[in-house]
């Protein structure tokens, strides 16, 4: 199996660091032996901190010393591969920590610590963690994080807040949330990284106490939150920039006598309905859930709401389209067939798209058949939003602090969005790249890109 985690065990090593300019195309490396295996990570910032050194056997290789290694081992396409996918992003990096004891494969992808720089916070960057069975090809693991973690350097920007844009995946068998070993290890390398994280798929929120308690203060996100659950806040922002593209087109935001289609009731889908059911809609909704669907149709009798397939939401004769659920809907096929006015929702990348010029393409498809389309991760973004409250704010803020921001930040960024792609002759979703991108790769001191 391609593996630079294999390549590590074989060697003895613990650490691996992809460093990328993209301004020169140089890739740096640096693997090392950090930590020995008897390390107990039940002590970390006990007896021991991040700064800490943790072995008498320390090992640092460079750069040719690491691509002769990998070569060694038969894995120099395996790391091409990567190298590759990291220029096509314009990475900042990659580090990668490999934990023998358990078999923690811990890979965060790094797209931008800009924002992050002179923060005044010990985290430089904001992404969440999820977790990957250990069955999963390294690689596709990688991919994960690298494109995750681009979309978070942008969805910060969106949110206004001083982060750059990082994300993690681990693989790993499913976590013992008790296991302090465990636990610690995940801390130091969350740490390490310098990101602000929280738990994301297959791993529990409460996950996050455990953290805070025992190990840093890094995770937020967890049941015992001042901000509470930021499905609301999530789809608050959905709906408000929904209402700014309906008023780009119309001149007003209200929705009263249009027709909505939701594809998925899950926490935030089932919130945008509500928000949506507030004014005088026709509401198609779509879940793999009956009891939710029911749940909705009794909680507001009279209302016209009509219950959809899931495989035919996408077809439904509506003015708008929010998706909710599941990513990648919208491909070229269906961009033809569609029959919607406007596409806002709070779904994860909503376009069938593996790279941003697949993404511009499909965007101009959608904004040629005059469908006012933006890309999701420009109005999404509350829950990173919440990470950043209550990160630097921790109990001093709550919901309603959260909420104000959203109404705050999320509809005037959409609002400028809209307007600056019409000014400069750009679908919406080419505006909000070029923003980002201006503000990361743009004027950048060159000291700053030395690895």
């Amino acid at each position: 199996m391609a593996s630079l985690f294999n390549v590590l065990k074989a060697e003895g090593l613990t650490t691996l660091r992809i460093r990328y300019d993209f301004r020169t195309d140089v890739f740096r490396f640096v693997a090392a032996k950090e930590w020995e295996p008897s390390t107990d990570f039940s002590k970390y910032n006990k007896t021991f901190n991040v700064r800490s050194y943790l072995t008498d056997d320390a090992v640092y290789l460079n750069t040719a010393a690491v691509i002769a290694m990998v070569e060694k081992h038969g894995q120099t396409e395996h790391l091409n591969r990567v190298q590759d996918l990291v220029r096509q992003g314009k990475h900042f990096g990659i580090d990668m920590f490999y934990n023998d004891k358990f078999n923690i494969r811990f890979i965060c992808g790094i797209h931008s610590p800009k924002r992050g720089v002179n923060n005044k916070s010990h985290a430089t960057m904001a992404g969440a963690t999820r977790r990957k069975d250990l069955s999963l090809p390294e690689i596709d693991a990688i991919i994960d994080a690298l494109n995750l973690s681009r979309s978070m350097a942008f969805k910060n920007i969106a949110a206004d807040i001083p982060f750059g844009g990082c994300k993690t995946t681990i693989q790993m068998d499913t976590p013992d949330i008790n296991n302090m070993e465990v636990m610690g290890f995940m801390a130091y390398a969350c740490d390490t990284t310098r990101c602000l994280t929280g738990p994301d798929m297959a791993f529990p929120k409460e996950m996050v106490t455990v953290m805070n308690k025992n190990f840093t203060m890094q995770y937020v996100g967890g049941p015992g939150s001042a901000l509470g659950d930021t499905a609301i806040p999530t789809a608050l922002g959905a709906y408000l920039a929904l209402k700014q593209a309906v008023k780009f087109k119309t001149g007003s935001e209200s929705l009263d006598g249009m027709s909505v289609a939701i594809q998925g009731l899950g926490a935030v889908g089932y919130a945008m309905a509500e928000c949506v059911l507030q004014e005088k809609t026709k509401l198609f909704v779509a879940d793999i859930n009956e009891a939710t669907l029911d749940k909705l149709v009794k909680a507001y009798p009279g209302r016209d709401i009509t219950v959809v397939p899931t495989g035919e939401i996408i077809n439904v004769d509506a003015d708008i389209f929010s998706p909710s659920a599941m990513g990648g809907i919208l491909g070229e096929e269906e961009i033809k067939a569609v029959k919607f006015k406007y596409i806002i929702g709070a779904a994860n990348n909503q376009l069938r798209a593996t790279n941003q010029e697949e993404e511009l393409r499909l965007a101009k498809l959608l904004a040629d058949r005059g469908i006012l389309f933006q890309v999701d991760w420009w109005h999404n973004c509350a829950g990173v939003l919440a990470a950043a409250m209550e990160y630097v704010h921790g109990f001093d803020k709550n919901n309603d602090d959260l909420v104000k921001a959203v109404r705050e930040v999320l509809p005037t960024q959409t609002w400028k969005n809209l307007n600056r792609a019409k000014e400069q002759g750009i679908t919406p979703t080419e505006s909000a790249y070029r923003s980002c991108n201006e503000l990361i790769y743009g004027d950048v001191a060159d000291a700053y890109w030395k690895i």
